[in-house]
């Protein structure tokens, strides 16, 4: 026996309800707002498994390593813009 036609429109309503939620929640995943906060989460969940062994303790090593870095990339632009700076004197 097939169903009703009134059966067949609730669930054709029912079912456009439920897809009309999806779209609005599919929307809201994409706003910018959301993408960034998606976003700023994963690249602290990065820095923080980097930074942190996974008891919770502080990598010094990779952050000894990295400051270092910073200091020599640093020196050099110094460095370069007073080699620049003799040349045109």
């Amino acid at each position: 026996m097939s169903p009703s036609i009134e059966a067949l429109q609730a669930d054709v309503v029912a079912k456009r309800q439920s897809l009309a939620g999806t779209v609005d929640e599919l929307a809201a995943r994409v706003t910018p707002q959301a993408l960034l906060k998606q976003n700023t989460d994963a690249v602290k969940a990065r820095f923080a498994a980097a930074t942190t062994t996974p008891d919770g303790e502080l990598r010094v090593e990779r952050i000894a390593a990295v400051a270092a870095a910073v200091v020599v990339v640093v020196a050099l632009r110094v460095w370069g813009g007073r080699r620049r700076k003799r040349r045109r004197g």
